[in-house]
């Protein structure tokens, strides 16, 4: 598939939201459509209506970055969302694979595991563009552990189709949203993805809210902040995340959480290492009595 009814949805999406007030524009007459018309888009980015038209159009391939960064700046976009106009344009230009590619990587390497091992009162896992969840310490396994009942763990997955995802994130709706705008992300970097896409339509078939949230258009990127959980057995933990990518895996990325010295987030995970032992010594004294 080609990436131009995504090209042009995104800047339409872009232009909609962009008011003349807010483009420093006078107004002029009545409008039918929300946000700037076409030839103000061109105005302000230096570029004739009708070759904006063509963008608008989905046609990116020879686009410059120099006229992708004046249409970023007409469209007042953020850094997230200018990446992912370049993004889209990079894969205009490549089309699609000639060859059979490989399959994306699907194991992590022995030193990476190494690092999420020895992080001990801090949970910690890597997943893949597609938000599988490829490995993890013991303390993100009892983060958790409803999404892993589900092989592979997918935190989207969890976050639409399972019941208890909106009683274990607090905030259910910005987690959702930032976990769609994630995946289009990932959708521009490689729109020939195929198990990329195969998730992306399971998760619009059988979820209303994905599908509303994925016609949005927008865009996020997971780096660092804070998120809430309501953990079955913990109660309610506040912690602070870092996502980091890994040079040399593409597609993969750390995830792990922490809290600040003597908060109720740092009593939360130390309550959470109990359960989880707890837990562990349980199973294996079933196990154990199984073989007996």
């Amino acid at each position: 598939m080609d990436n131009r009814d995504e090209v042009s949805a995104f800047l339409k999406s872009r232009r909609a939201k962009i008011t003349p007030q807010k483009a420093g524009l006078p107004e002029y007459g009545q409008r039918r459509v929300p946000g700037l018309r076409r030839g103000e888009v061109a105005m302000l980015a230096g570029v004739s209506v009708e070759y904006y038209t063509r963008l608008e159009r989905g046609y990116l391939g020879g686009v410059s970055d120099n006229v992708l960064d004046a249409l970023a700046k007409a469209l007042r976009l953020d850094d997230t969302e200018r990446d992912h106009l370049h993004a889209l344009a990079r894969a205009a230009n490549t089309g699609p694979p000639r060859v059979r590619r490989r399959p994306k990587k699907t194991t992590v390497r022995p030193s990476v595991l190494r690092i999420i091992e020895g992080l001990h009162d801090q949970p910690a896992f890597v997943r893949n563009n597609r938000m599988d969840i490829l490995a993890a310490n013991p303390l993100a396994h009892a983060l958790h552990y409803q999404a892993f009942e589900q092989t592979p763990a997918n935190t989207c997955r969890f976050v639409f189709l399972d019941p208890r995802a909106p009683l274990f994130y607090p905030d259910w709706e910005r987690i959702a949203r930032d976990g769609v705008g994630a995946l289009r992300v990932e959708v521009a970097k490689d729109p020939y993805d195929r198990e990329l896409s195969n998730l992306i339509g399971e998760l619009s078939t059988r979820s209303d809210a994905f599908r509303t949230l994925w016609g949005s258009r927008d865009v996020h990127v997971f780096t660092a902040g804070t998120k809430r959980f309501r953990h079955p057995a913990v109660g309610e933990m506040e912690l602070v995340h870092e996502v980091l990518d890994l040079p040399g895996d593409e597609g993969l990325s750390l995830t792990v959480y922490s809290a600040d010295p003597d908060t109720p987030g740092a009593d939360a995970l130390k309550l959470l290492a109990s359960w989880a032992a707890t837990q562990e010594q349980d199973a294996a004294t079933v196990q154990s009595g199984t073989e007996h």
